[in-house]
């Protein structure tokens, strides 16, 4: 009788300290809905913009490391400092069996951000081991239908994570502070001012590599009062032809700055090949560079808006 009573205390505790923390919690992951008991202790997250979310919410002790960033990028000093010796489990793609020797909770990826459609590690395949996954929104295109890309994709990823771990209040004065950011950036644009034609020139010489509607390039350019060029293509990152580039005008070129091909060689590519020499970005040497972590969505999506907001009034004077 005193075991029954006990125990039923302890229930009771159990779902009042659950209660009391705001689990369980669902959240809305691409096509999915995701539900979580407790907040995760072993989380890895893909890429250095998806890592830098988990920084800015101070994330750091609910995880177990990271993965898919040198591979492909240089680590500042400021995100070495905060990861400390949490460890990269795989310099590019983890797989299944990493993540498991990692012994993850939670896969904090996206489509094309450590996961392919069809692939070995997704939702499905890391469910029947216990991994949760929370999938980047900007990447949900890749399997289904969603609104052209605005700045409420990365806030909804950076609200989402804060219902995850419990940590809501961070993740909501964070959005709010972003949200005041970006509406001091652009405050100076004036009413009616034609947007600027831009163009994403992330890497490729024969065939460039870009952003489409669903790109997060796409939102930072129109928030900071532009329009991107390729705005219809259906898609997120794409390669595209160049014909279309030239027909197209762009007055700016907004450069990716990432990888062994450096942004002042992508620039001398544009500037030194004679089929974009009529181009109005070309003529008037209107570049603007953007570190990978700025072009994808992320906290310094906020300095990248700021950064093209700037551009874009000094290119109208």
């Amino acid at each position: 009788m005193r075991f029954t009573i006990a125990l039923s205390a302890f229930i009771a505790l159990s779902a009042s300290t659950a209660l009391a923390s705001g689990f369980p919690v669902t959240v809305k992951s691409c096509d999915r809905e995701v539900t979580f008991e407790a907040a995760p202790k072993r989380a890895i997250s893909q890429d250095v913009n998806l890592t830098d979310m988990m920084l800015a919410l101070d994330l750091t002790g609910s995880m177990a490391g990271v993965s898919g960033i040198s591979g492909w990028y240089k680590m500042d000093e400021e995100m070495k400092a905060k990861l400390g010796d949490l460890p990269e489990i795989a310099p590019q793609y983890p797989t299944k069996e990493v993540l498991l020797e990692a012994d993850a909770d939670l896969f904090f990826a996206g489509w094309n951000y450590g996961m392919k459609v069809g692939g070995e590690v997704t939702p499905e395949t890391l469910e029947p081991f216990g991994i949760k996954v929370y999938e980047l929104t900007e990447s949900c295109i890749h399997i289904m239908k969603k609104d052209k890309s605005s700045m409420e994709d990365m806030y909804t990823d950076i609200l989402n994570l804060g219902r995850i771990f419990g940590v809501s209040e961070k993740a909501e004065a964070l959005v709010e502070g972003y949200r005041k950011e970006i509406a001091e950036a652009t405050a100076s644009v004036p009413e009616g001012t034609q947007p600027l034609n831009v163009f994403v020139y992330d890497s490729g010489e024969e065939k460039p590599f870009t952003a489409g509607r669903f790109g997060m390039p796409t939102a930072l350019i129109e928030a900071a009062g532009g329009v991107n060029i390729m705005e219809d293509v259906e898609t997120s990152w794409t390669e595209v032809g160049w014909e279309p580039v030239i027909e197209r005008n762009p007055e700016v070129v907004v450069i990716v700055d990432y990888g062994e091909v450096t942004a002042e060689q992508k620039i001398a590519y544009m500037r030194d090949n004679p089929a974009f020499k009529d181009i109005p970005a070309v003529k008037n040497n209107r570049f603007v560079v953007l570190p990978y972590v700025e072009a994808t969505p992320g906290p310094r999506n906020i300095n990248a808006v700021k950064t093209l907001a700037d551009a874009f009034q000094r290119s109208t004077q």
